[in-house]
């Protein structure tokens, strides 16, 4: 079963850290009487292998941590690099056929076209939340 989300301070005193995304712990305290959380595995991330390896895991039945050290789920890849970078490129490449591209070539024609650069972002922003969130819901699926 997936435990929980955990943060670095929570986990870095329990685990080294190696090359692999994955540490599999064992007997991670030398006091089995300890007050700090025993996992079974600790995935270090929850980009797009974290997460799924954090839930496939706990879903096998190892009991579970995920240790990322942003605020929201998913990764570089959802939080700051391919999602947003597409969601960017996707809406300058429509501002691109509008203005001078393939809207022309079939009889599509603007009379003013600008961008609004706020409007934009916020796309790109709420495109980024609704995958974290999802991230988020999955992993709240699989406790």
């Amino acid at each position: 079963m997936f435990s929980k989300v955990v943060t670095w301070r929570q986990i870095t005193s329990h685990c080294c850290f190696s090359c692999s995304r994955a540490v599999l712990l064992r007997n991670a305290s030398s006091s089995s009487s300890s007050s700090e959380p025993q996992y079974d595995l600790v995935v270090i991330g929850s980009g797009p292998g974290g997460y799924v390896a954090s839930i496939k895991a706990a879903q096998l039945g190892l009991k579970t941590a995920c240790v990322e050290r942003n605020a929201t789920y998913g990764g570089t890849c959802l939080n700051v690099g391919c999602i947003p970078s597409k969601a960017l490129l996707h809406n300058s490449h429509l501002y691109y056929m509008a203005r001078d591209g393939e809207f022309k070539r079939r009889g599509i024609q603007f009379d003013d076209i600008s961008l609004n650069l706020p409007v934009l972002m916020k796309q790109k922003d709420d495109a980024v939340k609704s995958l974290t969130s999802g991230v988020a819901y999955l992993f709240k699926s699989n406790k």
